[in-house]
């Protein structure tokens, strides 16, 4: 007799859930996980393995336990980045931005707790927020993907959550949120409750604006989560950090596991952040490119949402599914999101940005032949 997952005691609440995940299928063009591209420059991959091998003399110690290094040179970094100042005391890292969110969702979430999104967004808000026994509300946004403030005003309100979630720029869409929506969703969360407002700015890096950073002065139920994943290209390393105010920095300590980030991952990361400025410049050559997708999409005919990350959503499609599989057919991977008559597609090189646009040209000639 089979034995399968609907066999065990799972909660409730997990029961015919999906786990998150994107299809990594053997194509010559993969631009459907938003990663970097390039990979890392032959100077910053000798550092890492420099600091690896400084780390690996201690294994058999345990790492620090609070990252001190780690979270300061990332607060010089956004310091430098975002010309707003910030202290190692606001800054706390983990293993990718999602267990950032995670443990932000276990401090001020947690059973009897709501968390709100407003979607389509990052699915992981919710995932996370299930995983952690945070009901989850699905908040709203108007037809052109921007948050409706009004409606979502009136839904925290009425549902006080104790968590809102802003994404900016947000994931599939691209588009980010002005800096007044932000301010009046926190004014209406903190009326409410008060409670926390996490703004992901896991793709600022790309965005045509500024981060949200210095919002954080007065408001200490804000936090601003972003990643090493996007911009540095290192979404095989796993490093996420928030910055907050210190309070926010201590009451996620208290749920933290011990030493949670191994030596390995903190030399990893600290070597990246030496290398900041050429890093940062390969994100300016993503920016082309995902400028160059918009306006050559528009040229052929399809609606592009604006983007400030480096991803483009396209359409519309009667049938998006469809349409992924007659991309995929072409030798191209873009990402069905499941936003009804909506794909996304990743800024690659210029090469594979070309083959992902001739295939698109293809269709729209086989469409109209």
């Amino acid at each position: 007799m089979s034995f399968g997952i609907d066999d065990l005691p799972v909660r409730d609440e997990l029961r015919g859930k999906s786990p998150y995940g994107a299809p990594q299928l053997d194509v010559p063009v993969r631009l459907n996980t938003n990663e970097n591209p390039y990979p890392l420059p032959e100077p910053l991959v000798e550092r890492i393995a420099e600091r690896v091998r400084e780390a690996a003399r201690q294994l058999n110690r345990y790492p620090d336990r609070d990252a001190v290094e780690l979270r300061t040179e990332l607060a010089a970094y956004l310091t430098k980045t975002a010309g707003h100042p910030v202290a190692v005391e606001n800054v706390w890292a983990a293993n990718g931005s999602n267990e950032v969110i995670q443990q932000l969702l276990q401090t001020f979430g947690g059973p009897g707790r709501t968390a709100i999104g407003f979607e389509p967004s990052y699915s992981m808000h919710g995932l996370i927020a299930r995983g952690t026994g945070t009901g989850w509300i699905s908040g709203p946004r108007n037809e052109d993907f921007t948050i409706d403030l009004a409606a979502a005003e009136k839904a925290i309100a009425e549902h006080r959550p104790d968590v809102v979630f802003v994404t900016t720029p947000n994931n599939p869409t691209g588009n980010a949120v002005p800096p007044e929506t932000v301010l009046a969703l926190y004014e209406a969360a903190q009326a409410a409750k008060p409670s926390m407002v996490v703004v992901d700015e896991a793709y600022v890096e790309f965005s045509h604006g500024d981060s949200l950073l210095p919002l954080l002065d007065g408001r200490p139920n804000l936090v601003i989560s972003r990643t090493m994943s996007k911009a540095f290209g290192a979404a095989g390393l796993r490093l996420g950090y928030l910055a907050a105010h210190p309070a926010v920095v201590d009451a996620v300590q208290l749920v933290r596991l011990p030493y949670h980030l191994s030596a390995i991952t903190q030399a990893t990361a600290l070597a990246a952040l030496e290398h900041t400025d050429t890093l940062l410049g390969y994100v300016e050559q993503l920016k082309a490119e995902r400028d160059r997708l918009v306006a050559e999409l528009r040229a052929l005919g399809y609606e592009v949402t604006e983007s400030d990350a480096n991803f483009v959503q396209f359409g519309r499609f009667e049938d998006s599914h469809a349409t992924w599989r007659k991309i995929l057919d072409r030798g191209v991977l873009v990402r069905d999101n499941g936003v009804p008559g909506w794909l996304r597609v990743t800024a690659g090189t210029p090469e594979e940005n070309d083959a992902f646009l001739d295939a698109v040209r293809e269709l729209k000639k086989e469409q109209s032949s």
